[in-house]
């Protein structure tokens, strides 16, 4: 990509090496292969070329956001976008399936975390770095409303989502029924719950982390099967969402071990 005349990412955006703008970058990230993380289009944009590449891009089930220009530049750094910014993946994607093999490879029960809508890319990964050290065997986020495997997650995980695998997927309500089929517990982390500490966390589970303010949605909440909570006595009545999970991971843990 074309730096001139960019400016620097701020805080939270991917690094300029991770953003690709125009079509071409576009068409030639798709057929190299390179694992791509979103594709930002300028709303309104009929280009028939730019149709096919996103035609490719469904058909590969890489999410596409239509967005403002203004948006785009910001993404980009320059107006010279063409409609379009590629924003790659840092790392690889994973599936659930190879979360699961790697429990059974250990002779483990089952330690997955599942994102609920997680925007903050310091935060995802935060709870990537703490799942790892934990030894969680995988972490699950959504392929929308969320962030993704993005430079700054990457950075933020110190070098854990090397180690750890990370699944994406299209609905995780489906996911959880799935996973709860196959014998896993569902722990809603959230407040008003039985307290960590006090609760069995030894065997095969999900831990579900809410999105920053808004928390668990409605329908994955109401496919868990228990709401876990960390104890506080302060006058603060809430604790940031990695640092939540680091309590209660840290917690299931030690049960564990």
């Amino acid at each position: 990509m074309n730096n001139t005349g960019s400016r620097p990412p701020r805080a939270g955006q991917p690094s300029s090496d991770m953003v690709l703008a125009g079509r071409n970058a576009l068409r030639e990230a798709l057929s190299a292969e390179r694992e791509i993380d979103k594709i930002f289009v300028k709303k309104g944009e009929k280009s028939p070329a730019l149709t096919r590449l996103l035609d490719e891009a469904a058909g590969r089930r890489i999410p596409v956001l239509f967005v403002t220009s203004e948006k785009l530049c910001d993404l980009a750094g320059t107006s010279a976008h063409q409609g379009v910014v590629t924003v790659l993946s840092a790392a690889a994607y994973s599936d659930v399936e190879t979360m699961l093999a790697l429990a059974a490879e250990r002779g483990e029960p089952p330690l997955l975390i599942l994102c609920d809508g997680i925007e903050d890319p310091h935060n995802l990964g935060a709870v990537i770095r703490t799942a790892e050290c934990a030894g969680a065997h995988g972490v699950i986020i959504p392929r929308r409303r969320a962030v993704g495997l993005t430079s700054v997650v990457a950075k933020a995980s110190a070098s854990a989502l090397a180690r750890l695998p990370v699944a994406r997927v299209a609905n995780l309500a489906a996911t959880l029924d799935d996973l709860r089929e196959r014998g896993l517990w569902a722990y809603a982390c959230d407040m008003g719950g039985t307290p960590c500490y006090s609760t069995d966390l030894r065997g095969p589970a999900v831990f579900v982390l809410g999105a920053e303010g808004a928390g668990i949605s409605r329908l994955v909440r109401e496919k868990c099967d228990f709401c876990v909570s960390v104890p506080l006595y302060g006058s603060v009545n809430s604790l940031n969402v990695s640092n939540a999970a680091a309590v209660i991971l840290c917690e299931a843990a030690r049960q564990r071990h």
